[in-house]
C-alpha cells in the first residue's frame, strides 16, 4: 500500500480540570477525530487518508488542534462543525481553510496538491 497522501493528527490530549493551559480534549477535540474517521471512511478514503489521535502538540491555548501533513498545516479552535469543510477543502481539493489557521503556527505557502485520482 502506498504511503498516505494526508495525515491527519488530532490533539486528544487531557490535563487536569483547572489546568491553565487547558486541554484539546476538553474542547471537543474526541468528537472532532471520531467524525474524521467516519468521514474519511464515508468518503473511500481509507487508503489516502489517515486520522489519528495525537498527544500535545503544545498549541493548547488554540484548541482543539489538528494538523495536517504532509503541509505542515496547523488549524485551531477546530470543531465537529469545522469537519466537512477541512475534509473538503483541505484534504481532497488541496486548499488551506485560512479562518482555522492557527496564526503563529502559519507560513506563507502555495497551493497544495488535491489527493491523486481514485481514493479506493
Amino acid at each position: 500500500m502506498p504511503p498516505y497522501q494526508r495525515h491527519i493528527f488530532v490533539c486528544t490530549n487531557r490535563r487536569e480540570p483547572g489546568d491553565p493551559k487547558g486541554c484539546c480534549a476538553e474542547k471537543g477535540s474526541e468528537d472532532v477525530r471520531s467524525l474524521l474517521k467516519q468521514e474519511i471512511s464515508k468518503r473511500g478514503l481509507k487508503r489516502s487518508v489517515r486520522a489519528n489521535s495525537a498527544g500535545c502538540l503544545d498549541a493548547c491555548a488554540h484548541g482543539a488542534t489538528v494538523v495536517i501533513y504532509p503541509e505542515a498545516v496547523w488549524y485551531g479552535g477546530v470543531t465537529a462543525a469545522d469537519v466537512h469543510e477541512i475534509l473538503e477543502r483541505h484534504v481532497v481539493r488541496g486548499e488551506v481553510v485560512e479562518r482555522l489557521l492557527i496564526p503563529a503556527f502559519a507560513r506563507p505557502r502555495g497551493p497544495l496538491p488535491p489527493l491523486d485520482g481514485d481514493p479506493r
